[in-house]
């Protein structure tokens, strides 16, 4: 049966609403490509691969016996690895471009009061991520690698393999970045009614526990990284907890306002 014009309109009408956002979404997908792209260029100039990975490795380098370096058991690891390097870094000096254009594919579906919340969370949720980073980089490294040499028998000589460090350093960047966004999960759970401040509370002792038991799984099995994970965990569910509270009273008020405009007769 052949289409009619009314069906052949109908479809007209749903289907170029889906080929648009197809085409959005690739434009938006090639823009935060080209940043990445822009970001990775300009550092494979300068410092240059070489510099980064020597860079991330320099928390480790300080504190291997005089004479000791890192090895590469592959052949193509020291190209492969600071290449992977390189990369990483674009990506996180080009992530306020790429969460730009997630936040412009996804806005205009969003009411006004999501657009209110999510602007100020993706921004939050992007400097946590980055001072969990940094955190971990510049105070947790330096401390687990002074307790792991401290237990190194005099009669072995560390040399470490670049590859297993890269794997290394990208899992507890990312453990510690994901931890530093314990207040942000905390605050939408909340906002969204999810659960309240009390039984936050309630569930506190749990939360402590099951902050242990991650940090035990995520982090080498050393005490000092998993009390460097746990803890900050344990201190940033009260942060969390604390800014609900804060966004409860200030957000109550003029809900009950706007609920008593809606409900009186005109």
């Amino acid at each position: 049966m052949a289409p009619t014009p009314e069906s052949e309109d109908e479809l007209a009408g749903t289907e170029q609403p889906f080929v648009e956002h197809l085409m959005e979404l690739r434009d938006r997908l090639l823009k935060a490509i080209i940043a990445v792209g822009v970001a990775a260029g300009v550092l494979f100039l300068y410092p240059g691969p070489g510099e980064l990975y020597d860079f991330l490795a320099a928390p480790l380098v300080a504190h291997l016996p005089q004479g000791a370096t890192m090895i590469a058991t592959s052949v193509i690891s020291p190209f492969m690895v600071p290449l992977k390097i390189l990369l990483m870094a674009a990506f996180l000096v080009a992530l306020p471009v790429v969460l730009y254009q997630v936040w412009a594919f996804i806005a205009p579906g969003l009411y006004s009061h999501e657009k209110r919340m999510v602007l100020p969370l993706v921004i939050s949720s992007t400097i946590l991520f980055f001072l969990g980073v940094a955190f971990c980089y510049y105070f947790v490294f330096g401390r687990v690698f002074t307790f792991i040499q401290s237990f190194a028998p005099k009669s072995i000589t560390a040399a470490p393999d670049i590859e297993a460090y890269l794997s290394f350093v990208l899992t507890m960047f990312l453990a510690f970045g994901v931890t530093f966004e314990v207040p942000i999960a905390v605050v939408v759970l909340v906002r969204l009614g999810l659960i309240s401040v009390e039984k936050l509370k309630h569930v506190r002792g749990y939360f402590v526990v099951g902050s242990f038991i991650v940090a035990a799984i995520i982090t080498p099995p050393d005490v000092v990284s998993q009390l460097a994970l746990a803890i900050p965990m344990c201190l940033l569910y009260e942060v969390g907890i604390w800014s609900a509270q804060l966004l409860v009273r200030k957000t109550t008020p003029a809900d009950e306002k706007t609920e008593s405009e809606t409900s009186t007769p005109t």
